[in-house]
């Protein structure tokens, strides 16, 4: 069955809006996703974990994941225990997904006195040690033998971006790969050749758990608006850009999450734009019941 996420709505007053935790989990949502966006300029952002342990305490089913961790612009040994303490506040609910990170020149960067350069082998150096830090065993770095407790299981861990390197890094280290902004057609060409880099490294295939938009209400200033950021900003060409938002009822998006698990994703993550948040995580959900429920009716009569 194709696993399905999504982010929190925003309060009045700007910021997560907690109680549709609750919301998502009684509509069968497998996880909620926290963006990592905090740029420095004015731009709202939030801490993920702190809004992840904010809900875990209001769940008791739903997965809490990062969608996804700047790996750089934090020590590993901190990441390591914020996950520890995330796992056991949740219960061991924790998708670990990272990244290079984005907005590199922006003034949080420069603050927090983050490199502009070696992002990837940073990220790699982290990723190489953050198993072993949350299981709590002996491990180095730098000129430190770090020993973290307590210990707790290692979460999923997915590899965000759509460049080859960080499907290479989802190969090497990840348990999946999370890349964003991609049509299924696109994806379906990527998926090919993260299996070939799978099998010239020799490693398992990772999951995909695919990121995107979805406007599932009659709105197309904000359809536009979003596909020419796009066109503008990502320099998709603009029929690709008009591929990748949802649109659409439940019938549409169905159709949607069956060709994006066609093309090989094992979950997609959908933000929800445009208006009405409620009306829209309540017709993503049906669209994951329609398509269930037509995979049990194929597989009776097959």
């Amino acid at each position: 069955m194709t696993r399905i996420s999504t982010t929190l709505p925003m309060t009045q007053a700007g910021v997560p809006d907690l109680t549709m935790t609750q919301h998502l989990e009684n509509l069968g949502y497998d996880a909620i996703s926290m963006p990592d966006l905090i740029v420095g300029d004015g731009t709202p952002g939030f801490d993920p974990t702190l809004v992840l342990a904010a809900a875990a305490t209001v769940t008791d089913r739903i997965g809490l994941e990062f969608g996804v961790l700047s790996l750089p612009l934090r020590p590993a040994a901190w990441v390591a225990t914020q996950v520890q303490t995330l796992q056991h506040l949740s219960g061991n609910r924790v998708t670990l997904g990272v990244g290079i990170g984005g907005f590199p020149g922006s003034p949080f960067w420069r603050a927090v006195g983050a490199p502009l350069q070696g992002r990837g082998r940073r990220t790699d150096e982290a990723l190489q040690a953050l198993p072993g830090l949350i299981r709590g065993e002996a491990t180095k770095l730098g000129e430190a033998e770090v020993t973290l407790g307590p210990a707790a299981p290692v979460p999923p861990i997915l590899i965000g971006g759509n460049s080859e390197a960080a499907m290479r890094r989802a190969v090497l280290h990840g348990d999946g790969w999370a890349p964003s902004l991609l049509s299924p057609a696109a994806l379906g060409r990527k998926a090919v050749r993260l299996r070939e880099i799978a099998h010239e490294l020799g490693r398992p295939v990772p999951s995909i758990s695919v990121g995107g938009h979805a406007i599932l209400v009659d709105n197309p200033a904000a359809l536009e608006q979003f596909t020419r950021t796009l066109v503008d900003v990502h320099r998709l060409p603009q029929e690709e850009a008009d591929n990748v938002p949802v649109t659409g009822g439940p019938e549409q998006v169905a159709e949607r999450l069956h060709a994006y698990a066609e093309a090989g994703a094992d979950m997609v993550g959908l933000s929800l734009d445009g208006g009405d948040w409620i009306r829209q995580a309540e017709t993503l959900a049906e669209a994951r019941a329609r398509l269930s429920r037509s995979r049990t009716t194929q597989a009776d009569q097959g």
